[in-house]
């Protein structure tokens, strides 16, 4: 009789439950990172805690064998890929960047086991609905009966939602552009770059003991890389910007609030060599857009 081995991560994610299916990974919840035991010893007078690393809520990103590559290359990329958005997680935290807590990495399993973050995504804070709901093309007409009064198109473009409730004691939708784009600034300043910056990969999470009553998370480094060029830098603000045109129509007003708070928390310094570039690939895009 034969054992095939079986990564400790796969045995995980039979029990987790499936939140995103993407082109590269598979991201599962999972309760508890270990089960809970029933027996105790020796015995404790005192309740055990569910703040221990085995009842910690985690969320699993599996990234899966490829079958259209060869097993020694996908195997290798895997690695490769696995361990960079590892070290760029843990170099954003030293670095003051707000991002989920590495618990393990498992190469053999392509698993990497993250912290869970309680809170809202800024999409679904803003009025661009729950994950995996259509969103709204950026060339999607919306009919209105041309009564709306100036400023009044922007200001329905963002639904009330549960999150918005939340912060509207706390500066409501500008404060939280300010925080997005400082929080930008702080993932510039590291020297790395996101990949997919959009509304969904950042999250709010409320800290009723921090210094501000909320902070933004960001999460989904999967195709994060080292900066190396302000262009670099202009475009993943750019993926960020037509992300906000796709999911919250008429949040160009928005959009520049991220870029008021990005540029002062990266300096003049920096920021002029990056806006000069965000300009060029904003023509180079809508160029593409032209010509198909």
């Amino acid at each position: 009789m034969t054992y095939e081995y079986r990564a400790p991560s796969l045995r995980l994610i039979d029990t987790a439950t499936l939140l995103k299916q993407g082109a590269e990974a598979r991201v599962y919840a999972l309760d508890a990172l270990l089960p809970s035991p029933s027996v105790y010893w020796p015995p404790s007078s005192t309740p055990s805690s569910s703040s221990t690393p085995a009842a910690t809520p985690a969320i699993l990103k599996y990234r899966f064998p490829k079958t259209y590559r060869h097993p020694a290359l996908d195997a290798s990329l895997t690695k490769t890929r696995l361990q960079f958005e590892a070290r760029a997680l843990s170099r954003c935290s030293r670095a003051g960047v707000t991002v989920p807590n590495v618990l393990w990495v498992d190469e053999p399993g392509g698993t990497l086991a993250l912290e869970r973050i309680d809170g809202w995504s800024v999409r679904e804070v803003l009025g661009g609905g729950a994950e995996g709901e259509v969103e709204v093309g950026a060339n999607d007409e919306i009919e209105r009966d041309g009564t709306e009064t100036p400023g009044q198109e922007q200001q329905e473009s963002v639904v009330e939602s549960e999150g918005l409730a939340a912060l509207q004691a706390h500066g409501g939708v500008p404060a939280l552009m300010t925080a997005v784009g400082a929080a930008l600034a702080r993932l510039h300043h590291t020297g790395i770059i996101h990949g997919d910056l959009t509304t969904s990969n950042m999250m709010v999470r409320m800290t009723p003991n921090g210094v501000a009553p909320y902070e933004i998370v960001l999460i989904d480094f999967g195709l994060a890389s080292q900066a190396t060029l302000p262009e670099n830098y202009a475009v993943d603000l750019y993926v960020l910007e037509r992300a906000f045109v796709s999911t919250h129509p008429a949040s160009e007003g928005l959009y520049a609030g991220v870029l008021e708070a990005y540029g002062a928390g990266l300096g003049e310094k920096k920021w002029k060599p990056i806006e000069t570039k965000l300009k060029e690939v904003r023509l180079r895009g809508r160029k593409r857009d032209m010509t198909g």
